[in-house]
């Protein structure tokens, strides 16, 4: 079953290249841009982690940009990986830029917490709602520095005694490249 469901996928997303590619003798300008950031998660069920955090922005215009987001935090007692579609809109005021942004996705914590009798394992996955802004700074016509704020809205309901964690809060520095 797993076979025919990677052979349906790739055969949809080559379908779609080939429906959606460049027509012959046509040059397209680059529309994708990609960011990373480094930072923190506060509010989580094993309190402040670090996280990574890594984009891609497929450019409608200059002004509007959608793609897919990850945020990871690897580090500690708690493994958090969370994916999401995320829809941004590019304010440009001459040197600097603000981007507000919304999301849809899902994220799976795992939480693993001491040894012996007492030791936690426990993990879950829920939707995840990301929202925040980002204040860029436009180094070069393609390099941007970047500090975003995320409120990440999600259901995770961990087993007695840590809980349900429905909100934690992200401050992340980094780079965008753009197109």
């Amino acid at each position: 079953m797993p076979r025919i469901l990677v052979l349906t996928l790739g055969g949809l997303l080559a379908a779609a290249v080939v429906v959606a590619g460049p027509e012959v003798g046509l040059a397209q300008d680059n529309k994708w841009g990609f960011g990373a950031d480094v930072g923190f998660l506060s509010g989580t069920v094993d309190n402040t982690v670090f996280a990574l955090s890594l984009s891609a922005d497929y450019y409608f215009d200059p002004a509007f940009s959608v793609g897919p987001m990850v945020l990871l935090a690897p580090a500690g007692d708690l493994t958090q990986v969370a994916f999401a579609g995320v829809a941004r809109y590019h304010f440009r005021l001459q040197s600097f830029n603000i981007v507000p942004f919304a999301g849809v996705g899902f994220v799976h914590a795992s939480l693993e917490r001491g040894s012996g009798p007492g030791r936690i394992d426990t993990n879950d996955t829920s939707y995840y709602i990301p929202l925040g802004i980002t204040a860029e700074y436009q180094a070069t016509r393609k390099l941007a520095f970047a500090t975003t704020l995320m409120f990440n809205l999600h259901n995770l309901s961990m087993d007695p005694p840590v809980g349900r964690d429905t909100l934690d809060i992200a401050v992340l520095f980094g780079f965008r490249f753009g197109p």
